[in-house]
């Protein structure tokens, strides 16, 4: 049996709908996925079901044996979500890095013509990226895929004022707060990265924000990026780079010994991934920026709410108060005149092309012809 993913109903809606459209076509999903209806509330409920991919999809295939299969601790997707899922509700507090990133994202977007009729956003988590995609690419179909289903669920539940303006949007054949009207539906999928509920070649784009140093297999995930793009598509990510959070990995060394931070990815090993999954012309490059907090317990709050640790070896208790007061003051000691503490992130942003199959034979090569010695 396949991995099992929760699909939402579409976030737009047809006039005359009281609540969502159709099921996320067929052309998509590698089974056609069935809802249940949930109307007559005065608070819009949401269509839910399970979607049981088949045993027998197509997934593009790693060499466990070679380069680009990055070395990684044991880790589980199950312990990713389960931290995530404890994270939910207070990430909006926390996501002032995930917001800068993506809008460096959509930079470098501006500057690439790729028309997308179907946008994969991996890692989707609120979806805050929505609107500024389909902003760029009028009339495309969003799909938000998300590990963790508390992290798609915010989503859905809107102050009171917001969710009267969707009402009234869905009623009307918009959705309120859109970029623009006449966008394409929305969908939000809770799914695993490696296991996409997707068929072969069905997308345009993928989109993914600061998700891909999170996942326990990165190339499995990066292989199913491949395989979902159709021939020529777009993938444009960002993750976290080595050198990320590198002075409290500093601290944790000396006040905690018994600490295991989770390793991430170097730029030149995603690059190697992407090769290897089919992607042709990979354009890596990385940035480095620096957040100041005011003080250390600050600073651990705001990286406890970016995310957890999944490595099954890491330490199974608290520190104990000695160890957290050494924690507090070897990160002190690292503070500015003004009393601030900087911290740092290494950001990989890669995008590339999904190469076009190549019909196997002999290929012909012109080569230029050798010139002769000049007789001088």
């Amino acid at each position: 049996m396949g991995a099992r993913a929760s699909v939402w109903e579409p976030v737009a809606a047809r006039a005359g709908q009281c609540c969502g459209q159709e099921p996320l076509p067929a052309s998509l999903y590698l089974r056609p996925a069935s809802f249940t209806a949930a109307c007559g509330s005065d608070r819009a409920r949401h269509r839910r079901t399970t979607v049981h991919p088949p045993a027998t999809a197509q997934t593009t295939a790693v060499d466990p044996a070679s380069d680009a299969t990055p070395q990684r601790v044991d880790a589980s997707v199950a312990t990713v979500r389960r931290q995530f899922a404890r994270r939910a509700a207070g990430f909006a507090r926390h996501d002032t890095l995930a917001r800068e990133v993506n809008a460096r994202m959509l930079e470098r977007l501006a500057l690439i013509r790729h028309p997308a009729q179907c946008i994969l956003d991996l890692g989707c988590g609120a979806g805050r990226s929505r609107a500024a995609l389909l902003e760029r690419h009028a009339s495309a179909q969003w799909l938000g895929v998300d590990l963790c289903e508390a992290m798609l669920a915010p989503a859905q539940e809107r102050a009171p004022l917001r969710a009267l303006l969707e009402r009234i949007g869905r009623r009307f054949g918009a959705v309120a707060g859109s970029a623009a009207a006449g966008h394409g539906a929305a969908w939000r999928i809770c799914a695993d990265g490696a296991q996409l509920p997707l068929r072969d070649a069905s997308v345009d784009f993928v989109y993914s924000n600061l998700m891909l140093h999170w996942h326990p297999a990165p190339h499995a995930v990066v292989a199913e990026m491949a395989r979902v793009l159709r021939s020529g598509g777009l993938v444009l990510f960002s993750s976290y780079g080595p050198d990320t959070l590198a002075e409290l990995r500093e601290a944790c060394r000396l006040a905690l010994p018994l600490a295991r931070p989770m390793p991430y990815v170097d730029m030149h090993d995603l690059g190697d991934m992407m090769v290897a999954a089919g992607f042709e012309a990979p354009v890596m490059e990385v940035e480095r920026l620096q957040l100041t907090y005011a003080d250390a317990r600050q600073l651990l709050a705001e990286v406890r709410g970016l995310g957890g640790n999944p490595r099954a070896d890491r330490a199974a208790g608290l520190p104990s108060g000695k160890q957290a007061r050494a924690l507090l003051a070897a990160l002190r000691a690292r503070a500015d005149g003004q009393g601030r503490i900087a911290m740092g992130f290494e950001i990989v942003f890669g995008h590339g092309w999904r190469a076009v199959p190549r019909s196997p034979g002999i290929a012909t090569v012109a080569m230029p012809r050798r010139r002769a010695p000049d007789p001088r």
